[in-house]
């Protein structure tokens, strides 16, 4: 049997590293692989669910799910298909749940996949899975009650989480089930844009004062999160990432705005600069 090999085995040219900080500074929290799986099904209701056919083979398609407190992803198939046969038969199943397609190149954006067993949802815990699935997907109201439908809670075992190109971590089943989903995750989107378009000034003082990079010349927020912010930042030296991060965790959804605006007049009091007069969001 072939080993796989323990890097790339890289041909040719390849793209120079980015440049690195001119000022030492402590890495900025970032959110841990079990929260970063939790988020993003937390964010979903569609994933590639994985079955075992009759004749050994894996079988892919695309199922609705939604998810109960502990991460565990609710399904309602029919039995007329044939991962709902194969749930029916093999209770071996998997769930590949990807980030919402932004740019052309998917795999550089995250994706999570879950491997257990179901279990049929019955008593309490039917009540449970339907009130969970019909609240993600209120179209399911349609065929929830067609007696060739079963509602199937995925107990997970085992959880492997990709974050994009080079960041990737296989989390243990108790610690995904334990982890919070981000609350501010469903502002993010907005507030980057928001960062971008309007708070240029506002970036670049943070890529200065906090992020490492005083040659900065200009930044973009490529990510936000509960505990900070990613910036892209332009040096003389070329192009980098950085990070900077909140002076508290937000455990609000609406709390994005306060600690941002916290995290830049930190920046230009550490520049010596002066806060704008009017802030407008």
């Amino acid at each position: 049997m072939a080993t796989a090999p323990k890097d790339h085995d890289v041909r040719g040219n390849v793209l120079p590293p980015p440049p690195p900080p001119l000022v030492g500074r402590e890495a900025a929290p970032r959110r841990s692989p079990g929260e970063e799986a939790r988020t993003l099904i937390a964010a979903q209701t569609v994933g590639a669910l994985g079955t075992l056919s009759e004749d050994g083979h894996p079988w892919a398609s695309l199922a609705g799910y939604a998810s109960l407190d502990d991460g565990s992803p609710v399904l309602m198939v029919s039995n007329l298909a044939e991962h709902g046969r194969n749930l029916d038969r093999d209770a071996r199943a998997s769930l590949m749940v990807a980030h919402a397609k932004r740019e052309l190149d998917q795999l550089a954006h995250g994706r999570v996949t879950l491997v257990g067993e179901v279990e049929s949802a019955t008593g309490e815990l039917e009540d449970q899975a339907r009130a969970a699935f019909l609240a993600a997907i209120p179209s399911a109201n349609a065929y929830a009650g067609f007696g060739d439908f079963t509602q199937w809670v995925l107990r997970v075992d085992r959880v492997r989480w990709v974050g994009g190109y080079g960041r990737m971590d296989t989390v243990e089943a108790t610690d995904y089930a334990t982890a919070e989903p981000d609350p501010t995750a469903p502002t993010a989107a907005g507030a980057i844009g928001h960062l971008n378009d309007d708070h240029a000034e506002a970036l670049l003082a943070m890529a200065r004062a906090l992020g490492g990079y005083p040659d900065a010349l200009a930044a973009r927020c490529a990510a936000i999160d509960r505990y900070g912010i990613d910036l892209e930042v332009e040096t003389p030296r070329g192009h980098a990432p950085t990070r900077v991060g909140y002076a508290e965790t937000v455990d609000r959804p609406d709390g994005l705005r306060a600690a941002t605006v916290e995290l830049a007049k930190r920046a230009r009091a550490e520049l010596g600069e002066a806060a704008p007069t009017a802030q407008n969001g």
